[in-house]
Order: structure tokens, then C-alpha cells, then sequence
């Protein structure tokens, strides 16, 4: 419910209300190789944004067939707030890139294996099989890499461009707004898991290797995206995101080890304090 009261007060905001003419100007600024990039970087949070509104309804679903109404209220807001974040990068393909075109061309196998498989593949399990290993499964996909380590490493490369040039300042606000979306969805999926493990504690072994499985590929969607440039655009090195995607991991992976064991009364003061650092 602590996570219902944060959508309702910040996640009610509209993508048509930001202002992008700026941003237009700015990109006609850049170079090829500038465009580009920042073209594949937004192609792949469309790509993923897109995936995630048309597969989540399952999760949803199985937690309204538990009767976990608190569960349930907070997760109306997945599918809107995927959906509007949808809506923010079309408006950015259509206005500052003015890019109408297929933009698959600039997804990788790594993340093609994250997002056009492992992702559906989990979520649309859960419409057959509701059991507590199929919802580990599908959280960890979700919430843990897709969310967790794909789409916040992308925003942190966004924002090491533009933050310290000012340039393109709708996409900036579009983006601090989608993070402060993911982080309510990336706590959920932390207690959501939390909850499972604490109840089902042999399936600590499951998580524990999907969330190692899907790393390898995730990983990988970095080297990906440097191995095509030569320079790399902006001075962005390869090292620095990839510590940061292995520290997102590493953090939420730690705080899913406290579960094993762990009462629910202990699970929800943990995601109270998840929360609270957020907040800070």
C-alpha cells in the first residue's frame, strides 16, 4: 500500500504535457555517430517498454486469483505506467528523431534474449501455470533483469551523456520520470520474491540460477552496443556500465538472500526500508 501511495502521487504524469522542442534542436546538433547511438538506446527501451505492456497482464492476473487485493491495487498501476512509458519514447522516435522506420535492426541476440524470449516466455506462463515457481520465474525476468539491469544501466548511459551537457532536457525529464516508475515496480518484484522464497524456500535454488542465467545476456547487450562504434560516442567507456549493471545485480541479489528464512513481518519491514531508501 506504501507503494500505491507513491504511484498515485508520482506516477500520474503525462507524457504529451513535455516539451521537446529543445530536444529536436539539440539532436540536429549531434553527429551520425551521436544519433545513432542514442537512436539504439531508445529503440531498445521502446523495444522492452512494448514487450512488458503486452505481456504483463498474467502476472497481474495469478496475484488477483490469490485474493491479494493490497498486491493487486498497486499492480493496476504496472500496466499504465508501461504503457505511458511506451508512449513517451514513441513520441521521442517521432518528434526529436523523426524515425519511423524498423528499428529491430539494432537489437542484439543478447537482447533479443532477454526481451523478445525469456520475457514473454515467463509472463505468458503464468496463464497455464500460476504455481510460486512460474511466478519466481517471471518476476526475475521482469523485475530483476529486464527492469533491474537492462533498462536502469540504459537510463544511467543516458543520463551520463545528457546530464553533464544539458542537452536534450525533455528526454531527461521523461526519463527521471520513468526511473522513479521502475523503482516502485523494481521494489514490488523484490518483495514479490522475497514472499515467495520466505513461504517456498527450496525455491531459492530457481531463483538463484534464472537470475544467473539471464545475466549472461544482459551483460552482453553492453558489449553489444560498444562493439559497433569505433570511437565510442560521448567518451563512454564499457567498464563503467558494466559495473554498473554487475553492482544493480549484486544489490538486489543481497537483499533477496535476507528472504531465505525470513518471517513476512521481517520481508515487509525490508521492502518498508527499500522504500524509504528510495524516498531519500
Amino acid at each position: 500500500m506504501r507503494l500505491f501511495e507513491k504511484a498515485k502521487r508520482l506516477g500520474i504524469w503525462n507524457p504529451s504535457d513535455i516539451d521537446l522542442s529543445q530536444d529536436r534542436a539539440d539532436w540536429l546538433s549531434f553527429s551520425d555517430p551521436e544519433r545513432t547511438l542514442l537512436l539504439q538506446l531508445t529503440s531498445m527501451f521502446q523495444a522492452g517498454e512494448e514487450a512488458v505492456t503486452l505481456d504483463l497482464l498474467p502476472l497481474i492476473q495469478v496475484i488477483a486469483q490469490e485474493g491479494r487485493l493490497e498486491e493487486e491495487m498497486f499492480l493496476t498501476t504496472f500496466l499504465f505506467e508501461e504503457a505511458k512509458h511506451v508512449d513517451f519514447f514513441r513520441r521521442f522516435l517521432d518528434e526529436v528523431a523523426q524515425e519511423g522506420g524498423d528499428l529491430t535492426r539494432y537489437s542484439s541476440e543478447n537482447y533479443r534474449a532477454v526481451i523478445y524470449e525469456a520475457l514473454p516466455t515467463a509472463l505468458q506462463r503464468l496463464h497455464k501455470d500460476p504455481s510460486p515457481a512460474a511466478q519466481v520465474e517471471a518476476a526475475v525476468t521482469y523485475n530483476m533483469i529486464a527492469e533491474g539491469v537492462l533498462a536502469e544501466t540504459g537510463y544511467h548511459a543516458y543520463f551520463s551523456v545528457l546530464e553533464r551537457s544539458g542537452w536534450l532536457p525533455g528526454v531527461r525529464k521523461g526519463i527521471s520520470l520513468i526511473k522513479l516508475d521502475e523503482s516502485r515496480h523494481i521494489a514490488y518484484g523484490i518483495y514479490l520474491l522475497s514472499r515467495l522464497v520466505a513461504k517456498h524456500p527450496e525455491l531459492w535454488q530457481l531463483l538463484e540460477d534464472k537470475m544467473n542465467e539471464l545475466l549472461i545476456p544482459a551483460v552482453g547487450v553492453i558489449g553489444d552496443i560498444f562493439s559497433g562504434y569505433d570511437p565510442m560516442p560521448f567518451g563512454l567507456i564499457a567498464d563503467d556500465f558494466v559495473s554498473y549493471a554487475m553492482d544493480q545485480f549484486n544489490k538486489r541479489y543481497t537483499r533477496l538472500e535476507k528472504a531465505r528464512g525470513a518471517s513476512l513481518d521481517e520481508i515487509n519491514r525490508t521492502t518498508t526500508q527499500i522504500i524509504e531508501e528510495d524516498d531519500a
